[in-house]
C-alpha cells in the first residue's frame, strides 16, 4: 500500500543545516543583506546579489568559514 504525500512529508526534517544558519546570520550582522545558501557534499555556495558584496565577502572568507565550523570550501556566486 502507498502511502500519502502528507506521511511521507510529515516524517521529513527541514531544518536549515547549522552551516547554512550560521553564515545567513553572519552576513547579516556584518553586511545587513540577505544571501542564499546552498549546502553540497564538499562546497558550500553563498549567493549574493551584487559584486561588490561578493567582494567584501572574499575578504572575510576566513571569519566566514570559522563563523560556519565547516572544512568545506566555501564559492561565493553573484546572481
Amino acid at each position: 500500500m502507498a502511502d500519502s504525500l502528507n506521511d511521507l512529508l510529515s516524517n521529513r526534517d527541514f531544518d536549515e543545516p547549522l552551516e547554512v544558519r550560521a553564515i545567513k546570520d553572519f552576513v547579516q550582522r556584518y553586511f545587513k543583506v540577505e544571501v542564499g545558501v546552498a549546502v553540497q557534499p564538499r562546497m558550500i555556495i553563498v549567493t549574493t546579489k551584487s559584486a561588490a558584496l561578493a567582494g567584501q565577502l572574499r575578504m572575510s572568507l576566513p571569519k566566514l568559514q570559522a563563523a560556519a565550523e565547516t572544512d568545506k570550501r566555501i564559492m561565493l556566486r553573484i546572481g
